[in-house]
């Protein structure tokens, strides 16, 4: 369905019982933010968050988008998966091959549908242009603050909006915005991104860029913003789609950009190619970690406008799970389809844990027909899109639910031989990926967990000892520096060993790795996973996001062999922050609360009348170091 306003969308969360409105005053600064993420990692994403008293003229709406049900009403459907399921059925119409007259004679009724979608620019002004403020100050509105080491206030849902200057075409992307002063931010748009790249075109001609910031309006307009839309299709056709009606444009009142007529607030202004560029961070991230501080270009403010009633939404991201999770969600079902249609048949099924933050790990089903399948599959997902960025990735060919992480263990101890499974590559990687030595690239790995052909078979092979007395013997016994072990994924049939060290006392994880497994003799596992002490080894969730998000699989995997030639996969998920470790870059610190913050959250949490106290996300960190900084010393 199409909602006439984010005020729509928030009476239906409201009637559905899927928002709580706060009415205390609740500081934009932290405080906002703290709350927010106590909700969104409640069973199911808790529930969405109006704060109506922000000390500004603008209520503030977060963790809209954060569950199944809300992200599912914001796209006009019963679920994701019906969601995702409509636009697969597009994509398959408007890309399977068209053989015949008669074939294309019947597309005809779609590309009709199809055309009745497209955007349509409407002339005079749009609501969200009611109120017009030509001195603007961005203090007026409610921009949070989220994490005690971010460099400023940002704006975290903006949608913005651009046109290649050569062909006029428009692109709208979600970059985080950090505001200066009154009058400016920044504008982190990565060098992958279209806005980067519009930026270049006007750099070499040496304009002005204008720009135009959406903020709320109908929730399909937010999703657009954020789905990888392959480049030069316009994100207002597919927020047409989903809300089965088309995006109404107005003209911006100081830059020639159309926003949509039903948006919330507009920030309007222009990027400069020929300044210099702006230190702008660091952020607490949606990688859980900070992103650190870098250049980047500088948005200066021209005129703000709204609507009279206006919302201002605004998303948290930090450790996952977060709000972000709902979106990957359904990006994860829907663009499943043209990977499967253009690229790779005999792929079934794909998934991107939570823990892997959009990322660092997927998992691939595929119908293996062929020797080397996986190796195919991989090289060919890793130059796909942003799939590049992926970190890990598992591909299995057993029917099973790859969401199911009892079935990926038996599968993986059925199939993985860790002397040949694997393949260690090297590519393109988030920017914001902290864990390799150098910015935008380093180490990929591939767990090839098919189901193995004649071929593939190893020479040589092993007794896997899945037998965790054992090794909590051999373990205990032993006189090693070890701060803890786990052989918690023994009890799912997977020989997976997980310890945890205090690098302050051992040479180097390699050696410690070595000592244990020389302990171990011929009672090896398959995988042996080392992290820092500050991360239980009981929380298996919080225990593969951080390890995934600190490892360079070039730098950090290894193989260690015993006497008899048994091999094992080591792999370093500690943090790099030590003298040993020669890291070459500053590490990032974990994303959290400080303790101020959260003592103010629970002293004024009963006057708020929002329900039993939830204790704060951050004290399962209570244990690392926190510092002073963005940056782990």
């Amino acid at each position: 369905m199409a909602f006439n306003s984010l005020a729509q969308f928030v009476e239906i969360l409201e009637d559905n019982g899927q928002l709580i409105r706060i009415d205390e005053f609740v500081d934009p600064v932290y405080e906002i933010a703290e709350i927010t993420d106590r909700f969104c990692k409640q069973p199911n994403g808790g529930k969405a968050l109006l704060f109506t008293n922000t000390g500004t003229d603008f209520p503030v709406l977060t963790n809209a988008f954060g569950s199944d049900e809300r992200i599912a009403l914001a796209l006009g459907f019963l679920s994701p998966d019906e969601a995702a399921h409509e636009i697969e059925s597009l994509f398959k119409l408007l890309t399977a091959p068209k053989p015949s007259l008669f074939d294309k004679v019947k597309m005809l009724p779609t590309l009709g549908k199809v055309a009745r979608w497209m955007p349509k620019s409407i002339s005079g002004r749009g609501a969200c242009q009611e109120v017009i403020v030509s001195n603007p100050d961005l203090a007026t509105l409610p921009v949070l603050k989220s994490w005690p080491f971010d460099g400023g206030p940002f704006v975290t849902l903006p949608m913005v909006n651009t046109k290649d200057p050569n062909t006029g075409i428009r692109n709208v992307g979600m970059y985080r915005m950090q505001v200066f002063d009154s009058k400016s931010t920044g504008m982190h748009w990565h060098r992958h991104k279209t806005g980067a790249r519009h930026y270049e075109e006007y750099k070499k001609r040496g304009k002005k860029m204008p720009i135009a910031v959406v903020l709320g309006g109908d929730p399909a307009y937010t999703y657009a913003a954020t789905a990888p839309l392959p480049d030069n299709i316009d994100e207002y056709l597919l927020a047409g789609f989903l809300r089965k009606k088309p995006v109404k444009l107005v003209k911006g009142i100081t830059v020639d950009i159309e926003v949509p007529a039903d948006a919330d607030i507009v920030i309007e202004g222009y990027v400069d190619p020929q300044e210099e560029l702006v230190w702008e961070g660091p952020f607490g991230d949606h990688t859980g970690f900070y992103s650190l501080a870098d250049w980047y270009p500088r948005f200066h403010v021209t005129c703000i406008t709204h609507k009279k009633n206006a919302i201002y939404p605004a998303t948290i991201v930090g450790v996952p799970p977060m709000e972000d999770v709902y979106f990957a969600k359904v990006t994860e079902r829907i663009f499943l389809s043209p990977i499967k249609i253009a690229m790779l048949p005999e792929v079934d099924d794909m998934y991107l844990p939570e823990e892997g933050v959009a990322h660092n790990i997927a998992i691939v089903k595929i119908k293996k027909t062929f020797p080397g399948q996986a190796y195919k599959v991989a090289n060919a997902l890793w130059g796909a899109g942003q799939m590049m960025f992926n970190k890990i990735l598992l591909v299995v060919s057993s029917d099973i639910d790859i969401r199911n992480g009892a079935d990926l263990a038996k599968v993986f101890e059925q199939n993985f031989n860790p002397g040949t499974d694997y393949y260690i590559g090297k590519g393109p990687l988030d920017v914001l990926d902290h864990a390799s030595n150098t910015s935008g690239i380093g180490g990929k790995i591939l767990l090839d967990l098919t189901e193995k052909l004649p071929e593939e078979k190893a020479s040589d092979t092993y007794l896997y000892d899945c037998n965790p007395n054992k090794i909590d013997k051999l373990l205990k016994e032993s006189e090693l520096n070890l701060f803890g072990f786990s052989t918690a994924l023994f009890n799912f049939s997977a020989s997976v060993l997980l310890i945890s060290v205090d690098k302050t006392l051992v040479s180097t994880v390699k050696e410690m790795a070595n000592s244990v497994l020389s302990v171990l003799k011929d009672s090896l596992p398959k995988i042996l996973l080392v992290v820092d002490k500050e991360i239980s080894l009981n929380n298996l969730y919080l225990l593969f996001w951080y390890a995934s998000g600190n490892t360079d699989p070039a730098r950090d995997c290894f193989e260690y062999h015993n006497a008899s030639g048994q091999p094992t996969l080591v792999v370093d998920g500690t943090r790099k922050s030590f003298a040993s470790d020669r890291f070459p870059r500053n590490w990032p610190n974990v994303v959290r609360s400080s303790a101020k913050t959260i003592q103010t959250i629970n002293s004024k949490w009963e006057m708020m009348r929002i329900g039993p106290l939830i204790n704060s996300p951050s004290t399962n960190f209570d244990n690392m170091p926190f510092g002073n900084d963005a940056i782990l010393k």
